[in-house]
């Protein structure tokens, strides 16, 4: 042990010192070489028992300030502790312990003179500075404290030590019995019951709520049915954890019932973790839950403090057969229109046919009920340029105008209405929308964090085809007080927005997709001028096959790099991804390509795999067929890496549910 080496050290040296006199004294003297080879070691052996006696005393010295700080009194007192304490010096090594320290921390060992850190896994300069941290020593939790001393040449730390043990045994018992709302949901239950046998709906119904009891039977939580569709539950953190490191298998055991065979039942499920009361868990339940169906439904949804964790998702959006929503939003927002001085409408940042097609059916419709209108679009920035000249030309009345003239036009009196996107990120202004005192948000995309929040009405229906549909049903449920018919132009740029997005009726196309289509064409829509809108030059036409032909396959998913820019990128990258779903054993497809510093990804499949899911990990979104993110400050090789590694992850994920 340190306090004895000096002691040791100073028998050994007069042990070589008296062998070696004595050696000297038999030998006798026989040569001069032999007395300063005598001479020599015995200088160096008195200078090491001087050392020796020094460190001895500078040693002692140590011990007697430290006695002499640690009055007997004292010394009793923090002895008898039953907490344990410890004094370390200015090298962190100890020079004082009481008995209770030895037995708790030091396990029995003296650990005189040996380092703190070695016993004790805290790292000094934060405690000094904090004045306190929490650590795990031999199984318990201490909370340890710090007291410095300095006075003259002599600087020690007095460490406290605190059994926390129990404190955080009870805290952690209650942190996981802390009780959290669950609301869960059976997505168009009226729907897909509506023209199934009664003996179908008993079955259906008995499979349900055997589902849930099982699911709840591995808590000690209840469930209440409270329609027939919802169902209330009270869960304790310790088995809604379990329940969410098992994503859910909830939801796939539900996509097992079939009513007649044929039609899935498919859950939404909002969860209020995280709350301090269960009002206020209810609450975040509620909203959970609206994420959750603004998303298409077949999923879990908790809030976080970053944002919202989606589980599930994996199944399409059912379409929703009756149009009473359609028309009770639609008469809402006729009353809002004839209030309005003004109407200005605007679309997504790089509007396609679907939002300057969306934008236009309304901007019809408002001119048949005698509202101006105006529609704000960068046509710099826009891919739908084709239709603007178009509309424009035919309408003859200013209808578009550029974003800084609409932001210096609207007023307290005007109306603001979005079309094809919810994000406030996402909107072709963010001045003007934050200038409008009444927005009204028409969407169809699969709901985001960033959504608008403050709209007098939000008409937000994720399982409708695309934008254009939504308006279509809406105006046709606008009163008109005479028997004029929206312009051909208009009836146009709505049908176009249905073909783009619709991939001319084959992707996401319903019955109510169809039904708006034949409205259109009886308003007086031409599929031929619709059709031309959608041709390529020839250069263009190269560009797109180029980037088909760059793509490489990996996980069944197509992936293309365009290592070229051109004006028209944004409208070739889209259809060369949509070229890529040809291609067999294809699931998905990608297109990557770069846009000044910005690297954009734009995402298609065919159902079976959900590149929303993927885009949402790359900071993008959109539906489970159609997607898109952008990035900034990377560079395309990397969006690759990262691109393959958020499939490779999906894919793990869906294999795991």
């Amino acid at each position: 042990m340190k306090k004895k080496f000096p002691a040791v050290l100073m028998i050994l040296h007069l042990l070589a010192l008296g062998t070696m006199i004595t050696s000297y004294l038999l030998i006798g003297r026989t040569d001069r070489t032999v007395d300063w080879l005598f001479l020599a070691s015995a200088v160096i052996i008195f200078i090491c028992i001087i050392y020796t006696i020094i460190y001895s005393r500078n040693s002692m010295r140590h011990i007697s300030k430290m006695n002499k700080h640690l009055e007997s009194s004292a010394a009793e007192f923090m002895n008898s502790l039953p907490a344990p304490v410890a004094v370390i010096d200015e090298h962190r090594q100890f020079v004082w312990y009481n008995q209770i320290f030895a037995e708790k921390i030091g396990l029995g060992q003296d650990v005189y003179g040996h380092d703190f850190e070695g016993f004790v896994k805290i790292d000094i300069e934060s405690l000094k500075s904090n004045g306190r941290a929490i650590c795990p020593i031999n199984g318990s939790i201490y909370d340890v404290t710090a007291e410095q001393f300095d006075k003259n040449d002599m600087s020690f730390l007095v460490l406290y030590f605190h059994d926390d043990t129990n404190y955080y045994a009870i805290k952690k018992n209650m942190d996981e019995s802390h009780p959290n709302v669950v609301v869960i949901t059976i997505d168009n239950y009226d729907d897909i019951m509506q023209n199934a046998k009664e003996s179908e709906k008993a079955q259906t119904s008995v499979e349900t709520e055997k589902l849930i009891e099982n699911f709840m039977s591995k808590t000690n939580g209840f469930i209440k049915k409270t329609s027939s569709n919802t169902f209330f539950a009270i869960i304790e953190n310790r088995h809604l954890n379990a329940i969410i490191d098992g994503r859910f298998k909830i939801l796939d055991a539900a996509r097992n019932i079939k009513i007649a065979g044929k039609y899935p039942l498919t859950f939404s499920i909002g969860v209020g973790q995280g709350a301090s009361s269960l009002s206020e868990s209810e609450n975040i339940a509620r909203q959970c839950l609206d994420m959750a169906l603004g998303r298409g439904g077949d999923q879990a949804v908790i809030k976080t403090d970053n944002g919202y964790r989606f589980f599930g998702g994996v199944s399409k959006g059912v379409e929703k057969r009756s149009r009473s929503k359609t028309r009770i939003i639609a008469n809402a927002m006729q009353d809002l229109i004839m209030s309005s001085e003004r109407v200005f409408l605007m679309g997504h940042r790089f509007g396609d046919l679907d939002s300057v097609g969306a934008a236009c059916g309304l901007a019809g419709a408002l001119k048949i009920l005698g509202k101006q209108a105006y529609i704000a679009v960068d046509r710099s920035k826009n891919l739908a340029s084709n239709l603007i000249d178009i509309v424009d030309e035919e309408t003859n009345y200013g209808l578009f105008i550029n974003p800084a003239e609409a932001e210096e036009l609207i007023g307290p009196n005007d109306m603001l209405i979005i079309v094809d996107t919810h994000n406030k990120d996402y909107v072709e202004s963010r001045a003007l929308y934050e200038k409008a005192h009444s927005v009204v948000v028409i969407d169809h995309h699969r709901k985001t964090v960033n959504f608008i929040d403050d709209a007098v009405i939000f008409h937000h229906e994720p399982y409708a085809s695309l934008a254009s549909e939504m308006v279509t049903e809406i105006i046709q449920y606008f009163n008109y007080s005479s028997d004029e018919k929206i312009a051909s132009c208009h009836a146009d740029a709505l049908l176009a927005g249905i073909m783009l997005d619709t991939k001319n009726f084959v992707m996401r196309t319903g019955v109510r997709t169809f039904e708006a289509a034949a409205y259109l064409k009886k308003m007086g829509a031409d599929t031929v001028a619709v059709k031309l809108l959608f041709s390529n030059s020839i250069d263009s036409y190269r560009r797109k096959t180029q980037i088909v032909a760059s793509a490489k396959i990996h996980n069944n998913c197509a992936i293309a790099a365009a290592d070229f820019k051109s004006d028209d990128i944004r409208l070739v990258a889209p259809q060369a991804a949509d070229e890529l779903l040809g291609i067999t054993d294809v699931d998905a497809s990608f297109v990557i390509y770069k846009t000044g510093s910005t690297v954009n990804i734009s995402a298609r499949s065919l159902g079976a795999l959900n590149v929303q899911v993927i885009m949402e990990q790359l900071g993008g979104g959109g539906h489970q067929t159609m997607a898109a993110t952008q990035l900034e400050g990377t560079t395309v090789e990397d969006a690759v890496k990262a691109l393959i590694y958020a499939i490779d992850d999906c894919r793990k994920n869906a294999s795991e549910q």
